[in-house]
């Protein structure tokens, strides 16, 4: 983050110091070939090429990640990924050219049939009891200390069955910090659970998460229309305005008790 000068309403003659989050051009660059380029928040960015690469399904799992290097420029950061042969093969033959942005949506997808892929239907391992849900929002500012100063941050955090957080990541991308959480929620190998996300669900949260098997997805705000419909073809349980005392279950309740 970093310091600017600001005027309030109320006392426009007097500046005062405030912090404003830091958004970074990221590309990630697999084997020598830059593939995206997202505005992020440039910190935890090792779990975010891990996290993108496992949800966009380039890897199957971070083995097949042999090295990763963090290169500064002076336009942005190069986070460098050296992919395994066969990984390396299957992306380039379906590239996907993406600029990204804050909320990046679909910008950049070549073909709009790549949109809402196919997802392997998830099993039902995992159960979580709604009554340990309030703990578990109660924590999510921890996972925070950027946007306690700035404001500005979404959060996305791994909740254990019991309500209590394993771990959490912050990024001015929504979608982007969920790609960090799974990033690194795969390094910790954390397999009982759920995620849950400060913002809204829409159809990419999802399908993001479907692809690294969270079987569980809690967001403090609304889900869209198409995110309903993906967590139901994939078998995810989908639970918007997860708020204290309140949660909204869109698809199979049977996993909530």
């Amino acid at each position: 983050m970093r310091a600017v000068q600001v005027w309030q309403k109320g006392d426009l003659q007097q500046s005062q110091a405030d912090w404003l989050a830091e958004e970074v051009p990221v590309a990630l660059v697999y084997n020598g070939i830059s593939h995206v380029v997202m505005m992020a928040s440039p910190k935890d960015l090792e779990a975010f090429a891990i996290g993108f690469s496992l949800s966009e399904g380039i890897i199957a799992a971070p083995q097949d990640i042999f090295g990763i290097d963090i290169v500064a420029g002076c336009n942005g950061i190069e986070v460098q990924v050296e992919l395994s042969s066969r990984r390396f093969m299957a992306l380039k033959s379906q590239r996907r050219a993406m600029a990204g942005r804050t909320g990046c949506g679909v910008c950049g997808v070549e073909q709009l049939a790549e949109i809402g892929k196919p997802l392997q239907p998830l099993p039902f391992t995992q159960t979580f009891d709604l009554s340990h849900l309030d703990h578990a929002l109660a924590q999510l500012r921890q996972y925070q200390p950027l946007g306690d100063y700035t404001g500005c941050t979404h959060a996305a955090a791994w909740v254990q069955p019991d309500g209590q957080l394993s771990g959490g990541c912050e990024d001015v991308g929504r979608h982007v910090a969920l790609d960090k959480l799974l990033g690194y929620r795969s390094q910790q190998q954390w397999t009982q659970g759920a995620v849950l996300v400060s913002s809204r669900a829409s159809y990419e949260m999802v399908q993001k998460s479907a692809m690294c098997g969270v079987e569980i997805l809690f967001a403090v705000s609304a889900a869209t229309k198409l995110a309903v419909d993906v967590a139901e073809r994939s078998n995810l349980t989908l639970i918007g305005f997860s708020k204290p005392g309140r949660a909204t279950i869109y698809t199979h309740p049977q996993r909530v008790r």
